[in-house]
């Protein structure tokens, strides 16, 4: 009889169900699910990100090294660049556009000081630009740097293929230790389902539903956004660009997108994210590029969730915007969605910024630090999703050598 098996996409689909219902379950006793069942999933997510930073580095190398036409190289790096700009302009235009309209369904809150003083990190677009190269080539292997990582790996790829036949043996040696990650990885992805299930269940039942139905406008607004920008933006890429059918690309990415909604992680996800390319029938030379710099500077989730966070905060303090402050929100989401780890909470450390570029008070990221958990969720699965909207997209471009 043949062996039945449970597909990558049911098994965490379970896991994921369960982990809401058995969190539900322990609102009670949060703190033993946070004790005993949250370290389980931290230790799922020490190894993702054990493997991501070698992952990352071997496999643009490698992809670099198997194209071995620099200049279809930078075709492929502009064209991805253009379009992770493109959606995150839309990402952020569309987030204050629809927060603004249901702004009448945000809440009057009392504004309450944090406990600790919030200062404004003072970014701009020139200190992202410098913050992409690297001072050495080890500190951001060691700090997760993954922008530097990247610069890094596209430096020696280039190098590895103007200098020939006499790197032949780096090419090889690169070729192996990729062979090894990604091995490395599958041993990883065997755990998957237990991970995803020990990540949300203490998120659950220390939340509940208690700070849901506080914060339900705010996090109703955000959802919606995402799934706007899903079906027009994405479906619409896929659809016109990349032709084709959408079904067929959500179908697939399935799995990706319930990992990245239950890890909280773009980087994490992106080894379930290229087998998921894979199968999309995305080139291997063009996923193990795209994907990677997708998960550093393609921050859709995070632009929109910076926008509608924005509105809803003034709102709440009742600040009155005008064209000015949209325009200053509108440039500091794109700058800040760049600059955001891809990691939980990433998007709480930029938040400030933004809300200062626009004169909204700064003590309104305490009021919405307590549900950044359950909004990372969602604003990752779009990010991530985004991610692969531009692989397919890419890979339709290169096959046939069309412009964007």
């Amino acid at each position: 009889m043949k062996k039945f098996k449970i597909s990558l996409v049911a098994q965490i689909a379970i896991a994921l169900l369960l982990g809401f219902i058995v969190g539900i379950f322990m609102q009670d006793c949060a703190d033993v699910a946070k004790m005993y069942i949250k370290p389980i999933g931290d230790i799922f997510l020490n190894l993702l990100k054990f493997i991501v930073v070698p992952l990352v580095l071997l496999s643009i190398v490698c992809s670099i090294i198997s194209m071995k036409d620099i200049k279809s190289l930078g075709r492929l790096g502009v064209r991805s660049l253009l379009y992770f700009m493109v959606t995150t302009v839309l990402a952020v235009t569309m987030g204050l556009v629809v927060s603004t309209s249901l702004s009448g369904y945000f809440p009057s809150l009392e504004l309450v000081k944090a406990a600790e003083e919030i200062e404004a990190p003072t970014i701009t677009l020139m200190d992202q630009v410098v913050n992409f190269f690297p001072k050495n080539m080890i500190d951001p292997l060691l700090n997760n740097a993954m922008m530097q990582v990247i610069v890094i790996a596209i430096m020696l790829g280039f190098a590895i293929v103007k200098v020939g036949e006499k790197a032949a043996p780096v090419a090889r040696l690169i070729e192996g230790l990729n062979e090894v990650t990604v091995t490395i990885l599958g041993y990883i992805m065997a755990i998957a389902p237990l991970g995803v299930f020990c990540l949300l269940c203490p998120v659950v039942a220390e939340n509940g539903t208690k700070i849901l139905g506080t914060y339900a406008s705010l996090i109703g607004v955000t959802y919606l956004c995402f799934v706007i920008h899903a079906v027009v933006v994405y479906s619409g890429a896929v659809a016109v660009l990349a032709k084709m059918n959408p079904l067929r690309f959500f179908k697939h990415m399935g799995p990706a997108m319930l990992f990245a909604y239950s890890s909280d992680s773009s980087l994490a996800t992106l080894p379930v994210n290229m087998k998921c390319n894979e199968k999309l029938g995305v080139r291997e030379s063009i996923r193990n590029f795209v994907l990677p710099m997708g998960a550093t500077i393609n921050m859709d989730g995070v632009a929109i969730y910076l926008g509608v966070t924005a509105v809803f905060i003034a709102k709440c303090c009742g600040v009155e915007l005008g064209m000015g402050q949209y325009m200053s929100i509108a440039f500091a989401c794109t700058v800040a969605s760049i600059g955001t780890p891809g990691i939980p909470g990433g998007a709480l450390a930029l938040m400030a910024m933004v809300f200062a570029s626009a004169g909204i008070p700064l003590e309104g990221v305490a009021l919405v630090a307590g549900i950044d958990r359950i909004v990372d969720m969602g604003r990752t699965t779009m990010s991530v999703t985004g991610d692969a909207s531009c692989a397919v997209v890419m890979e339709h471009l290169e096959r046939n050598n069309k412009n964007l």
